[in-house]
């Protein structure tokens, strides 16, 4: 029996199952079985009313878990099925409220990775053929893009963890809120929301007056604090990030550094790591870094601020949100 069927049928049994996408690492559970959802929730330390997302493996699915979709909804999973975009529809009735956070709305996606749609698929002949799948990380923590990565925050909460190699994106997938009118981008991904405007442009995609962000579905990724290291970690501009440096280095701190360029001193108390240039890379390895980083046992760690330009949106986010949440006491959600 291969990795894959067992891992359909841990599913089946409403057991948990680790399997790569290529975003990050999810926490799958059967996605109509309440009780194994609610392992996820225990197993991540995660707030019960925080929705999940549902991922399915073929598009011919997306109306058992959603209603009343419309046609920019399609016109998005035609160009970016599967991949990373997660759609926010109205809910079918059926589904459990331990998916959505109790509200009337749900989250969607095809995941873009050979061994998550050969799950998918394999469960599709044992049960629902949909898993709810989060990051595979404790709550608020650094998400994980390899399978060694959850072996070391939930290695004794899943069944099986199916090894994908390093995930290709290497950040969570955009989410769009198509529930109430006109599409709008509730978390930024590698799809920009440029990109997502001009796939709708010409749908009918029912626009309505302006809605109160407070109305906005609560989604995964939307918490202040977010896929944050244990070690605090600041974001400096460029143009103050070697006097910020000398300042920890005179103060006695030890820091890790993550900045575009390679490091111009040599100090004892600094580990100075050099990023990628290019947003797409900067992204896949943002996590991975963030782990180093973590790991380096320092009493601080520096970012330098990414650019301020729509290709970055994305890793800006993050950035932003683990600076947020580092620290030992740190809380927020990743998924």
């Amino acid at each position: 029996m291969s990795d894959i069927q067992q891992a359909a049928q841990h599913l089946a049994a409403g057991e948990l199952v680790a399997m790569p996408t290529e975003t990050v690492y999810g926490l799958a559970a059967d996605a109509s079985n309440p009780a194994a959802v609610a392992k996820i929730f225990a197993a991540k330390g995660r707030p019960a009313d925080h929705p999940l997302i549902v991922h399915i493996g073929d598009v011919a699915q997306l109306e058992r878990w959603a209603r009343d979709i419309p046609p920019a909804a399609y016109a998005l999973a035609a160009k970016y099925w599967p991949g990373p975009l997660t759609l926010i529809l109205k809910r079918q009735p059926g589904v459990p409220d331990a998916v959505t956070g109790g509200q009337d709305t749900v989250g969607i996606r095809i995941p873009n990775h050979p061994m998550a749609l050969s799950l998918l698929a394999e469960f599709a002949k044992l049960g629902s053929g949909a898993v709810a799948a989060p990051s595979a990380n404790k709550f608020g923590r650094i998400s994980p893009t390899k399978a060694a990565h959850v072996k070391s925050d939930l290695g004794k909460d899943v069944a099986i963890i199916l090894d994908g190699g390093e995930c290709a994106v290497g950040i969570e997938s955009t989410i769009v809120d198509l529930s109430r009118g006109a599409p709008v981008v509730l978390r930024p991904g590698a799809i920009t929301e440029e990109e997502i405007a001009a796939t709708v442009a010409g749908t009918d995609h029912t626009p309505q007056a302006p809605v109160a962000a407070a109305a906005a579905p609560r989604v995964s990724g939307a918490l202040a604090a977010h896929y944050a290291p244990r070690t605090p970690l600041q974001l400096i501009a460029s143009d103050a990030l070697l006097k910020q440096v000398d300042a920890c280095v005179f103060k006695g701190q030890t820091i890790a550094v993550l900045a575009f360029s390679v490091s111009p001193l040599r100090h004892p108390a600094v580990l100075w790591f050099a990023a990628a240039h290019s947003a797409a890379h900067y992204a896949h390895d943002l996590y991975a870094n963030l782990r180093l980083l973590d790991a380096a046992g320092v009493d601080l760690i520096l970012v330098e601020q990414p650019p301020q330009s729509p290709e970055w949106r994305a890793v800006t986010d993050r950035l932003g949100r683990a600076a947020v949440g580092s620290g030992a006491d740190a809380d927020g959600e990743a998924s």
